[in-house]
């Protein structure tokens, strides 16, 4: 079967360079890649090179007035082209700048293509102004649909962070500083230096779509662990006891601008049962409910959760509230541990409000409405 590799990342020098790089390294690999920025006129841009040049190129229809569902109906059918063709040893396809890896690794699979690799491009120098970028992509020119309410900083986040396999840029600009808060956002990854290392190696070692997944879910996500290095330092805060819903609410601009990044899962006094996603960057956060602690659920419905998060819940259980915690994660230069901690902390139920039980806490203002939608 033919082999594919995804390679990613606003940082478009860098991705390309990543992209460059494998055509020099693995004889006879061709690159599909999809601009989307032709979708103004209608049509997405297919072309198909090799280290010579372009071998073909074409155009895809937009579907629903959407460049993204164009690129998901275009992908899999130039794959499997290439693939019957043969005389292609790795197919790269470089995605547009804004599309995310997840979902297009997802289309490939479900295609029946194997992905041997997800790579996400990164300039160290560019790593925090993309990460505090707060515009929103329609206004740079980098939507994916009319509808594409994202910005910079959170697409930009979910890139690094989904990929295990970061190809970097030799940027002389950047410094250790750089470096480091690279490390602490994304420590599981592997970090290949364009140019340097074996980036063909790197993306020829497997991928595993659904454990990627699972690394994404607020319920089970593989957070960072705590680090303080280089002017960079990341906290976990991890507690049992819930929050008040309007005194974290009061807290949210504090709390989402106090660091670079920040994710994880809370809870809620008045929301008891519901897991809640905390996912912030460039100062805007976006607070989502991720369905029900396991907790909540009655013994027969356990069998329908997928073992890893089943094992994730296991691992955290708290004889009282089970699964139910507060654990997010702020990474950044200049982290003021201390005053995030006690902010954070201020912010829970004190011992009376605590005391005073679950049907108490229902009663409390519904603060976070608003963001849930409800």
């Amino acid at each position: 079967m033919l082999p594919v590799v995804l390679v990613g990342g606003l940082h478009a020098d860098a991705r390309r360079a990543a992209v460059d790089r494998l055509l020099a390294e693995v004889p006879g690999s061709v690159v599909l890649h999809h601009d989307l920025a032709t979708a103004p006129a209608g049509t997405v841009m297919r072309t198909v090179r090799d280290a010579t040049g372009v071998l073909d190129a074409g155009e895809a229809p937009l579907v629903n007035d959407c460049a993204c569902c164009a690129l998901r109906e275009d992908l899999v059918p130039e794959l499997r082209r290439l693939e019957a063709a043969g005389g292609t040893s790795l197919a790269v396809v470089e995605l547009w700048d804004s599309v995310e890896p997840k979902a297009m690794a997802e289309v490939v699979t479900s295609g029946g293509l194997t992905v041997t690799g997800v790579v996400t491009a990164v300039d160290p120098a560019l790593l925090l102004p993309y990460l505090g970028n707060g515009d929103d992509l329609a206004e740079r020119g980098l939507a994916a649909a009319a509808t594409d309410q994202r910005t910079v900083a959170d697409t930009f986040a979910r890139q690094l962070e989904y990929a295990p396999v970061l190809a970097l840029l030799d940027s002389p600009e950047a410094d250790d500083e750089d470096r480091e808060l690279l490390a602490q956002l994304h420590p599981t990854a592997r970090r290949v230096l364009i140019g340097h290392d074996d980036l063909a190696g790197a993306v020829r070692a497997g991928f595993d779509v659904e454990a990627a997944a699972a690394a994404q879910h607020p319920a089970c996500a593989l957070l960072p662990a705590e680090a303080d290095a280089h002017g960079v330092a990341t906290l976990v805060w991890h507690r049992r006891r819930p929050f008040h819903p309007e005194r974290l609410y009061a807290a949210l601009e504090d709390l989402t601008c106090a660091a670079a990044r920040s994710r994880g899962r809370f809870w809620l006094a008045d929301k008891p049962d519901t897991l809640l996603h905390w996912d912030a960057a460039g100062g805007a956060l976006c607070v989502e409910s991720a369905g029900p602690w396991l907790a909540s659920l009655p013994d027969a419905a356990w069998e329908m959760v997928p073992p890893v998060r089943r094992a994730a819940a296991a691992l955290d259980w708290h004889p009282e509230h089970g699964d139910c915690c507060q654990h997010l994660v702020f990474t950044s230069p200049g982290l003021d541990r201390d005053g995030l901690a006690r902010l954070l902390e201020s912010c829970l139920l004190t011992d009376a409000e605590y005391a005073a039980g679950r049907d108490a806490w229902k009663r409390l203002p519904p603060a976070f409405d608003t963001f849930l939608e409800v």
